[in-house]
């Protein structure tokens, strides 16, 4: 079995985004947003975004009989820990390694490397 890069799956993730897009978030509401795309059955997602509470990456209350989710951790915590994690794997922790990768392997603009050049002088000041 391969292990993942991170401690989520892609099915996590993409429940996590609609959770932080929708900033509280049902079961159901969860579901349609996945209608959108593509097929999914109301039980998975459900499956899903318990696990999701469980390590923490939501939390719930209860409105009657319903679950109403939303983030435990602000949407850049998770990420900035999905990534840093992920640096660590594949990067043996350097960043400047991760960075030449994405310049080297990315089709990246312009307007993108303006971004990233800004993003550094800031850091800089």
């Amino acid at each position: 079995m391969k292990k993942s890069l991170t401690p989520l799956g892609e099915s996590e993730m993409e429940i996590l985004h609609h959770v932080w897009e929708l900033e509280e978030a049902t079961v159901a509401e969860v579901k349609d947003k996945i209608l959108e795309s593509r097929k999914v059955a109301y039980t998975t997602v459900m499956t899903i975004m318990k696990n999701l509470s469980d390590k923490g990456y939501l939390k719930y209350r209860k409105d009657g009989a319903t679950y109403v989710y939303s983030p435990a951790q602000k949407p850049e915590d998770v990420q900035f820990d999905l990534i840093n994690s992920m640096i660590n794997k594949v990067f043996k922790g350097s960043t400047s390694a991760l960075v030449q990768s994405l310049v080297n392997h990315e089709k990246m603009n312009d307007k993108e490397l303006d971004e990233i050049r800004k993003l550094i002088d800031g850091m800089e000041d």
